[in-house]
């Protein structure tokens, strides 16, 4: 009974020495890779600001909000903005729109990079390669609205460089900015156009990754480049690409809300009105700051489920998932 009473005493003390031990041991990281967590600040310090302190505002969802009130104070009402979002008769078309526009990108934009990048890593003169890889990351560092001015001046039916070729061709002009069917193939276009050099940054550091030596055994068995990036390439950076797959899933309705508008006319409107302008209009112009708020929630709630499914899927068939 004594054993067991010492037992019990020395394990009592045991446990705060070994806590402290811990936190001895923590502050050491810390004082040890210091440069390395103030070089970690900026970041986190902006996703707290910027992305977790925001979704305090999410409770306006669930509120009828009334700005000289303030959130506290703002008299609740529950799914009513939810339930008069799902009843309003241009959800159907808001829904259909976004989905349509992030379904062409996530075909004809996301595969791009991943081409590009594998067509780059085949290159051998440096020099090229280095020229190649600025000339693709510029047109990322331009804003919207210079892109969609650039098109504007190439487009326009009013002395456009593409519709005057067309004209001397076949006769003709093109309304491409203004006709709807041309709406989404300008926008896709212009995505890849301004982001498709920036996004192969990522694979481009996944294929430096790739063992050489595979290569070169490769070679001695007789296989040809297609094979070697069959075999190879793509399995070397498979993994990469389901995480950035899974990630943009998460952002599967987010159209971006720049480039739509500025694109939108009052004739491709009914086409290119999506979730993103849709909110706009609502919560600064009509000032329905619980009812976009609510548009806005069931967005996110839409990223969450898809980024949940699409990592247990990928997880369910053996690949490595986001978490």
């Amino acid at each position: 009974m004594t054993t067991q009473t010492e037992t019990q005493t020395l394990q009592s003390k045991a446990k705060p020495r070994a806590s402290f031990l811990r936190r001895e041991g923590l502050m050491k990281d810390l004082i040890r890779d210091r440069w390395l967590y103030l070089m970690l600040l900026p970041g986190v310090l902006y996703f707290v600001i910027f992305k977790y302190v925001p979704m305090y505002g999410l409770v306006m969802a669930f509120q009828d909000y009334k700005p000289h009130l303030g959130i506290m104070n703002s008299p609740w009402v529950g799914l009513k903005h939810f339930n008069r979002f799902f009843t309003e008769p241009q959800f159907w078309q808001l829904f259909s729109n976004t989905a349509l526009l992030a379904v062409y990108n996530l075909v004809f934009f996301f595969p791009l990079p991943i081409v590009l990048a594998l067509m780059m890593n085949e290159v051998r003169r440096e020099r090229f390669k280095r020229f190649v890889q600025t000339l693709v990351y510029v047109p990322h560092f331009v804003s919207w609205v210079v892109v969609v001015g650039v098109f504007y001046m190439l487009f326009t039916t009013e002395g456009g460089a593409v519709n005057e070729l067309l004209y001397a061709l076949t006769g003709h002009k093109i309304a491409f900015l203004l006709e709807p069917e041309w709406f989404r193939t300008m926008i896709v276009t212009q995505s890849i156009w301004k982001e498709v050099g920036w996004g192969t940054i990522i694979f481009l550091a996944a294929l430096s990754g790739v063992d050489l030596q595979l290569y070169e055994a490769a070679r001695m068995d007789g296989a040809n480049r297609w094979r070697q990036l069959w075999h190879i390439t793509l399995p070397a950076i498979r993994s990469t690409i389901i995480i950035l797959l899974i990630l943009r899933l998460g952002n599967f309705l987010d159209s971006g809300f720049e480039h739509i508008f500025l694109m939108l006319t009052p004739t491709n409107r009914d086409v290119g009105e999506v979730f993103d302008t849709y909110v706009y209009v609502k919560g600064l112009t009509q000032s329905q700051f619980s009812y976009s708020a609510a548009v806005g929630l069931f967005k996110s709630a839409v990223g969450l489920v898809l980024v949940l499914g699409s990592n247990w899927l990928a997880k369910r068939f053996g690949q490595e998932g986001v978490y």
